[in-house]
């Protein structure tokens, strides 16, 4: 985390933990924010893929 915090240039490791903490759901609406049209809505989505989904399930 010390790391991480540098890197980001944070005076207080506990601000960096906030980020750390944060849930997925928080980060992606964060990141769609800030990056409005970064991924394409035309991909297929993974439930597309049945075959694949049941190899991975099995493996």
């Amino acid at each position: 985390m010390i790391y991480i915090c540098d890197r980001m240039g944070h005076v207080d490791i506990f601000t960096t933990e906030i980020y750390a903490r944060a849930d997925t759901e928080f980060k992606c609406e964060a990141l769609e924010k800030a990056c409005p049209n970064m991924i394409s809505l035309d991909l297929p989505g993974w439930k597309d893929y049945a075959d694949i989904l049941a190899f991975l399930t099995c493996s």
